[in-house]
């Protein structure tokens, strides 16, 4: 995978509420994904793009579009990649 398909699979990160607690209490992070990926190709994505490593991709399809929560591995702080994000 090239960075500009992970690019166009990733599209941003998904900010709530939620997805904040997220972060610290289970080191997951949410994005909007592209609405035909797969979690192998999220997974990829997120990997190629941020330089982590992904432990577990969970899929959910809404009204607002395709949304992953990704887990990172314990090496990996999800706040860590967050501040460089500026979702906290």
């Amino acid at each position: 995978m090239d960075i500009n398909t992970a690019h166009n699979i990733i599209k941003g990160v998904y900010k709530t509420e939620k997805s904040v607690d997220l972060i610290s209490k289970e080191n997951k992070l949410a994005f909007i994904v592209d609405s035909n990926a797969n979690k192998h190709q999220i997974k990829e994505a997120i990997e190629l793009l941020y330089d982590v490593k992904v432990v577990q991709v969970n899929v959910l399809i809404g009204i607002k579009g395709k949304k992953a929560y990704v887990k990172l591995a314990p090496q990996n702080l999800a706040n860590e990649l967050a501040t460089k994000l500026s979702v906290i």
